[in-house]
């Protein structure tokens, strides 16, 4: 109920009359923002679910279209069945952008679901031309999701948002914090992100033929790490004191190891000690993993991120380095969870 009273509020806005092409989340709670784009005879784009399959779709309503078939073609059902696909070379313009928020501060700074993709959305975006710098960008939310939120939180790849609409405001946050100008490989991809994502690739690919860096988040040769990763560890160092319980045993053997082009003598080498990392909470980033292991000056030669199943793997050259590793990560509080950290089982096994 309160979503759709946020979402009415759309048609009010000078920047949604104007717009012309608007791109709107593909969240349950957006789907009248969805239909009140269809209802003004915009075109509506919407991000493919985790952009799996393409970047966007294009919400084509058949001819005399009735307010039953709009509100069909909002859902996400409809947009399956009356879209096109929207590519890397779609001339795309889009007018305004509409995003979902977990909590937004009325000075437009934005924190979504942690993984990511509406800042991705919208980096992609910048690399296509389909926005400008004056593109605006609008979130929709209840208010008790209008919170202050510290800036030191916020990373140069964040979205922020221009006006935020509830069920009982309309907010024009006037935000300053310039919005992404494209996608910051290291600081906001990493491989693993890369390998679900294949439309990154084709778009990493034409980058580097451009002479852009794009040196991935953990193919960086420090880890490097952005100052909102190091900031916000050092907060959850000290402020987090319930930990969650540890699973009950760390898995059987190391994960497979890649192919270094670089080094291939790295590949099953008999010198590698693999330190397992669990119970991650669903939260947390890799690059906060690593600058943790920056700190305390445990960095591995190579990290195997496992966001999914809450745990990662780190692999060391020096056996003295992952013994240090194991005594600084074990019972670390890091996102509310204490970690879990001990030498893999096939090590131990070893020994």
């Amino acid at each position: 109920q309160g979503s759709l009273q946020a979402c009415c509020s759309l048609g009010e806005l000078e920047a949604f009359r104007r717009a012309r092409e608007v791109k709107v989340d593909p969240d349950k709670p957006l789907e009248g923002a969805r239909l009140a784009a269809l209802q003004a005879r915009k075109t509506l784009l919407v991000p493919t679910p985790r952009l799996r399959t393409g970047l966007f779709n294009r919400i084509v309503p058949p001819p005399g279209a009735t307010k039953e078939i709009l509100r069909r073609c909002a859902t996400s059902q409809g947009v399956k069945d009356y879209s096109v696909p929207v590519g890397l070379d779609g001339k795309a313009q889009v007018d305004l952008v509409v995003v979902g928020s977990v909590a937004v501060s009325e000075k437009g700074w934005r924190i979504g679901k942690g993984e990511g993709y509406a800042d991705m959305e919208y980096a992609m975006m910048v690399s296509m031309g389909a926005v400008q710098e004056d593109t605006p960008v609008v979130t929709i939310v209840h208010d008790c999701q209008v919170l202050d939120i510290a800036e030191e939180l916020l990373g140069d790849h964040d979205l922020t948002v221009d006006y935020i609409l509830t069920p009982t405001r309309t907010i024009q946050t006037n935000c300053k914090r310039p919005k992404p100008q494209g996608i910051m490989w290291h600081k906001a991809m990493s491989s693993e992100m890369l390998g679900k994502i294949p439309i990154l690739k084709t778009l990493r690919c034409r980058e580097k033929q451009a002479g852009k860096d794009v040196t991935l988040q953990d193919d960086h040769p420090a880890l490097a790490t952005t100052s909102r990763a190091a900031t916000s560890n050092k907060k959850v160092m000290a402020a987090n004191t319930q930990p969650r319980a540890a699973p009950a045993s760390a898995p059987v053997g190391p994960p497979r190891v890649e192919k270094d082009p670089k080094n291939p003598k790295f590949e099953g080498s008999d010198t590698i000690t693999t330190v397992y990392v669990g119970n991650l909470p669903d939260s947390l980033r890799v690059s906060e993993l690593k600058s943790a292991l920056r700190e305390l000056q445990v960095i591995p030669a190579r990290l195997s991120w496992q966001g999914a199943q809450h745990r990662a793997f780190l692999l060391y050259r020096d056996q003295g380095t992952a013994d240090r590793a194991v005594c600084s990560l074990q019972g670390l509080s890091l996102g509310g969870n204490a970690l879990r950290a001990e030498l893999a089982k096939s090590q131990r096994n070893k020994g």
